[in-house]
Order: C-alpha cells, then sequence, then structure tokens
C-alpha cells in the first residue's frame, strides 16, 4: 500500500487513524448558482479514511452530497451539483472523516451564500 501514497517532505509525518483530520474544508460557488467547487485538506494519513460530505439549505434538507472510499491523496478538490435550488441561497456544507472500523473524528462545516441570479 505504500506505493500508492504521494510522499511527504522530510519534516511531515502521516497521522494513525486516532490522529487523522480534515485541516481545512473551503467551498465556492460558481457563478451558475448549481455547482459548488470544494477543496479539503486532510492531515497526511497512514492508513486511507473514508469521507463523506453533505451540502444542506438554511432548512437543513440535504441538496447534494458526495462519498470517498479511501482517497488516494490528502488534498480534495471536487465539484458538486445541487440537485435543488436553496430557496434562499444559504448553504452549509458539512464534511466527516471516519474509518469504518473507528475511530471517527468530528464534522467540519464550512457555510456561504449562493450568487444572486
Amino acid at each position: 500500500m505504500e506505493f500508492f501514497l504521494p510522499s511527504l517532505p522530510e519534516d511531515l509525518a502521516r497521522t494513525p487513524p486516532e490522529t487523522t483530520r480534515i485541516t481545512s474544508l473551503q467551498a465556492r460557488p460558481y457563478e451558475d448558482g448549481r455547482r459548488v467547487l470544494v477543496k479539503m485538506d486532510i492531515t497526511p494519513f497512514e492508513k486511507r479514511p473514508h469521507i463523506e460530505v453533505s451540502l444542506r439549505d438554511a432548512h437543513g434538507k440535504e441538496v447534494s452530497a458526495a462519498s470517498f472510499i479511501e482517497p488516494m491523496a490528502w488534498n480534495l478538490e471536487f465539484t458538486l451539483h445541487i440537485r435543488t435550488q436553496p430557496a434562499d441561497g444559504n448553504l452549509t456544507l458539512e464534511a466527516r472523516l471516519f474509518y469504518p472500523d473507528g475511530p471517527a473524528a468530528e464534522p467540519v462545516r464550512a457555510r456561504f451564500g449562493l450568487p444572486s441570479t
């Protein structure tokens, strides 16, 4: 499995599952208001985690979601497509990092608004 993990600078160490966390979560809506660019950084890991991402409107209704099973890298960038247009344009992005056999990290959230159309 070591073959597939990216190399690290000498001053960084891979973290065990107990201390693997999401260190940064950013969301930037596209001008069309139908997609969101997501950037996520994770601590360099020894064992590849699972990640669930959910995008919810101001009323808590899920408008988009994605799952990552054992991502190869600790810097992820992806686009979420919004299934239904939120009434007020305010959204909450939540990412949850976990291992199927434990442990799980606390969810990380980012709040933002969609551009006016």
